[in-house]
Formats: C-alpha cells, structure tokens, sequence
C-alpha cells in the first residue's frame, strides 16, 4: 500500500504485550527460542492491518482519478482475492474473493485501483458486512451511485474453533443504486450482475 497515514505503531508496547500474552499462556519464549517472535508478529501486525490508519477520504483522495467514458454499460471485476480479520476473535477470514459491479456516470475509474481500494478495506478488523460497506461508500463516492458488492469468504473462527464447518462459507452482497432492491427482486442490474459470476 502506497498511502501515507501519519499514524505510527508503538512497537516497543506492541511487541511486550505479544510477549505478556504468550507468556500468560505458559510459553517460555527464551527456552523456546522465540526471542524475535514479539518483533515478528508486530511487523506482521502492521502490514495485516494497515488500513487501519487510513480513512476513507484517505482513500478516495488517492484513488479516485476518474477517466471520462460516455458508455452506461455495466464494469464488472470479479474475483477479485482479499483476506481480512474478524474483530470479535482477531481469526482470519480468507479464501476471499470479492466482486464489484458499477454502472458509469460519465466516468470510470481505473480497473487496478478497484483492487487496491478492496485491499486496503479488507485490511482493517473488520466485519465481512462492513467491507462491503465500506467499498460500496468508497466507490460511490468516485464514479457515483450505482454499486453492487459480493463478497464469499471463510472464517477461521468458524472453521477452526467453535463449530469447527471447516467447509462453511459466508456471503454478502452489498447494493446501491440500480443494483438495490425492487420488491420483486428480479432488478435486471442485479441480474445481469449474478449472471457474469456464474450465478
């Protein structure tokens, strides 16, 4: 990630708090040889959740160079791999894929930036809702109001602990605009939408 947010990790507390845990758990990090590991997972740490010290103007501010384009045609990127954490058990979500669909309004937006703006999202402690959320806000605010986010992932802290389905997935869809909601829901935007995913 490229952003630059001006916030900065206190890695000396962060790492002596990694070290407080792991000792509160009975592990011996000398014996063990794990002397670096509290440096280590702080720096992993920071690069997992770096979008925490980015806001969403941030994000906007940087990527939100616009190309002007006549077409109303639908864009869709599909697929597009992400992780990110829970916030209620800091457990991994992963074999994320996320898709977007938007219809232009005059403008598009570069293709590789839609990506980028997924990453930085998904690396928050997060809610696999609000990622959805918070991309869809993102990307009205660039190329305007109609949106439609679909995000399938899997999640440790079902998968690994808990009830342990190690095969059970989440999705959540997330739609603006011609993508929302008509009653019926046969919305052709959104249709058309699930179609291209194999839907």
């Amino acid at each position: 990630m490229t952003l630059e947010s001006g916030y900065a990790v206190d890695r000396r507390a962060a790492q002596q708090a990694v070290r407080d845990l792991l000792e509160a758990f009975h592990i011996d990090l000398d014996e063990r040889g794990m002397g670096a590991t509290p440096g280590r997972v702080v720096s992993m740490l920071e690069e997992m959740w770096e979008g925490e010290f980015v806001d969403d103007e941030a994000i906007i501010e940087s990527f939100g160079k616009t190309f002007p384009c006549s077409s109303h045609d639908m864009v869709i990127m599909k697929d597009i791999e992400a992780f990110s954490t829970c916030e209620h058990h800091l457990a991994l979500m992963y074999d994320m894929k996320v898709s977007v669909a938007y219809i232009p309004d005059g403008c598009v937006i570069g293709l590789s930036k839609i990506a980028r703006i997924v990453d930085i999202v998904c690396r928050r402690l997060q809610l696999q809702e609000r990622i959805g959320f918070e991309i869809a806000n993102i990307l009205q605010a660039i190329v305007g109001a109609d949106v439609c986010v679909r995000i399938e992932a899997s999640h440790s802290c079902m998968t690994a602990r808990g009830i342990k389905s190690a095969d059970a997935k989440t999705v959540t869809f997330t739609r603006r605009g011609a993508f929302s909601r008509d009653g019926t829901n046969t919305n052709p935007y959104f249709k058309e939408f699930m179609a291209a995913l194999g839907g």
